[in-house]
């Protein structure tokens, strides 16, 4: 079980530090909830235990993996549908999945296609919450800087 402390990755939100565990009761139903504060803009998010066992939650990526992790981004873009709805929602699933490295594939993939051709506002949406997932975890997996993480970001 996890405990204060502790660095872990919540799929779909990043990387972050338990901070807290706290009691808390939502219409009736009482429940313990990790607190975990994210590297990036500061934000904390609240997990409740019962979803810690699931495949949403897992823990941070070594730094040699985060080197890893760094090659995927050099590399020449993946085939992806040219239909953007389909390559979102293709995107989407892999994204919930949580594996950072299916995440940096997500990043270099439309980071690459959009030097070709504008993406969609929808896809810009994803390719910043993946660049923000990303960089959250190679941050805590120190494999990059506060300052290349905010270079990243932005």
């Amino acid at each position: 079980m996890y405990k204060i402390g502790d660095k872990i990755v919540y799929a779909i939100h990043g990387a972050g530090t338990i901070v807290d565990i706290q009691e808390i009761d939502i219409l009736g139903n009482v429940e313990n909830y990790f607190i975990l504060k994210l590297p990036i803009n500061d934000i904390q998010v609240s997990i409740p235990e019962s979803e810690l066992g699931t495949s949403k939650i897992r823990p941070v990526i070594s730094k040699e993996e985060g080197e890893e992790v760094l090659k995927i981004l050099k590399e020449d873009r993946t085939a992806m549908s040219d239909n953007w709805g389909k390559r979102y929602r293709e995107n989407l699933e892999q994204l919930k999945t949580g594996d950072i490295f299916e995440t940096a594939e997500i990043v270099r993939n439309l980071t690459l296609l959009n030097e070709e051709k504008a993406l969609s506002a929808s896809e810009k949406k994803m390719l910043n919450n993946a660049k923000r997932i990303m960089v959250s975890e190679l941050l805590i997996a120190e494999t990059i800087s506060k300052e290349e993480a905010e270079k990243w970001i932005k």
